[in-house]
């Protein structure tokens, strides 16, 4: 039987999958609308749901630092081992920086955070509209690197399931019960 990761580890995965495609997709979908109060209720829900899955990243993180994952497949060689490690630091990373890196945009651009309209975030830096430009522009960048390793990452999980039949994905899969 393959080990699995526990119930929580599976949760928070995907739960923060769940996340990064709403994220991602409001913000690509927002960024090209012209400027009108939607736009500005469409941002405030992604600054919203940014810092919620900022915070949901921190649990993730905390808890696979606190819990040891199963062993990769006895068929996974070093190099193979090696990637998948980097794959995973990088995204988790990249899933940090994202909402920082967003809330530096906005606190530099002068625009406040306010958690679901009612908690107002303390700015990170003072208002500077170059500053601002650039953060926007790193912003936008780990952006698309995060969905580049996320695509990386779907791929050798796909890999491993298709081609390699290891049961790799069926680690992180939560188990479905079904009452006949």
């Amino acid at each position: 039987m393959t080990q699995r990761y526990s119930r929580t580890a599976i949760f928070l995965h995907w739960l923060v999958a769940l996340g990064l495609v709403g994220t991602f997709a409001l913000g690509f979908y927002m960024e090209g609308l012209p400027l009108s109060p939607n736009k500005l209720k469409l941002y405030s829900w992604h600054k919203w749901a940014g810092i919620t899955l900022f915070a949901v990243i921190i649990v993730r993180v905390a808890w696979r630092l606190s819990h040891q994952p199963p062993e990769l497949p006895a068929s996974t060689g070093p190099l193979a081992k090696l990637a998948a490690h980097a794959g995973h630091l990088l995204l988790y990373v990249l899933m940090l920086l994202i909402p920082l890196s967003g809330w530096l945009m906005s606190s530099a651009q002068g625009f406040p955070v306010v958690w679901f309209g009612m908690v107002a975030l303390p700015d990170l830096v003072p208002k500077d509209k170059a500053l601002g430009d650039v953060l926007q522009t790193v912003h936008v960048v780990l952006n698309y690197t995060l969905l580049a390793a996320v695509v990386g990452h779907v791929v050798a999980a796909l890999y491993h399931q298709y081609v390699k039949k290891d049961g790799l994905l069926q680690r992180m899969l939560p188990r479905l019960r079904v009452n006949a």
